[in-house]
């Protein structure tokens, strides 16, 4: 698969300039990436078999500038910059796909524009917090409990590849402080808890869902996804064996299939 270019966008919104990465062919499909900021990875490969791949950089992470977080001051903020962004790609209408922190606002922008998500896939999304099963707190965690966390199927070449850090010194302090300003600019709008509201917010969500969770998650326990399911009124739900926070780089033979059967529907 050849590499994605980089679209950029000029946004009104917080004077954001959007980076939006862009592979693939056929009809559009955007993906919003994890906390630990964006990846161009096999399961977007797989997508963009099939889709025009649409995947913006969270602001502060990945192409955009450093800085431009420090004009996003609200969830609200980043909720109309992802809006603008879809303005900006000129999708009226759109299937999204979330993961993780990307799922919490897939769902925020489908309740804030429910006619201009078409379809949504929630891969692990966080958004909701429950007392007797609290979300890890991820960011307090050192890279060993991290990596514990996030991952049940270590041996998966996706994970293998995630936790290969580069060689040379001066890469790997860049990858790895990459790494924690990502946690730092989309923490800004989910700690100390990630609830925020969103539970107020799903029954406003229109798009019919699908649900994927890792049945071995430890961030986010997989009872989540029937709290989910129970706000969203076109949803089902499907738990992957085998596969924790990130089921699409655990299980991805299982993951690329659901999800792009589910698009076709």
């Amino acid at each position: 698969m050849a590499a994605p270019t980089t679209e950029t966008l000029q946004l009104r919104h917080c004077d954001f300039e959007a980076k939006v990465k862009v592979a693939g062919s056929g009809s559009p499909v955007v993906y919003l990436h994890t906390a630990g900021g964006p990846r161009w990875d096999a399961f977007l490969d797989a997508l963009a078999e099939h889709h025009t791949v649409y995947a913006p950089d969270h602001p502060g992470t990945g192409a955009t500038a450093r800085d431009s977080i420090y004009q996003v001051d609200s969830l609200w903020d980043l909720s109309l910059i992802y809006d603008e962004i879809l303005d900006g790609l000129g999708l009226a209408s759109v299937p999204v796909v979330g993961s993780s922190f990307g799922g919490m606002m897939a769902c925020e922008l489908a309740a804030l524009r429910p006619e201009r998500v078409s379809k949504m896939v929630l891969i692990d999304p966080i958004g909701l917090w429950r007392e007797d099963i609290p979300v890890a707190p991820y960011m307090m965690l050192s890279q060993a409990d991290l990596v514990a966390t996030l991952f049940s199927n270590l041996a998966a070449k996706p994970v293998q590849e995630f936790l290969t850090l580069p060689t040379d010194p001066m890469e790997m302090a860049i990858a790895m402080a990459d790494s924690v300003w990502a946690l730092g600019t989309t923490g800004k709008f989910v700690w100390p808890i990630p609830d925020k509201g969103l539970k107020k917010r799903l029954h406003r969500v229109t798009a019919p869902t699908l649900i994927i969770w890792g049945a071995e998650d430890k961030l986010i326990s997989p009872v989540y996804a029937d709290d989910f399911a129970a706000a969203i009124a076109d949803s089902r739900i499907e738990i992957v064996k085998g596969a924790g926070h990130v089921p699409q780089w655990e299980q991805l033979d299982i993951v690329a299939p659901l999800v792009l059967d589910y698009l076709k529907e």
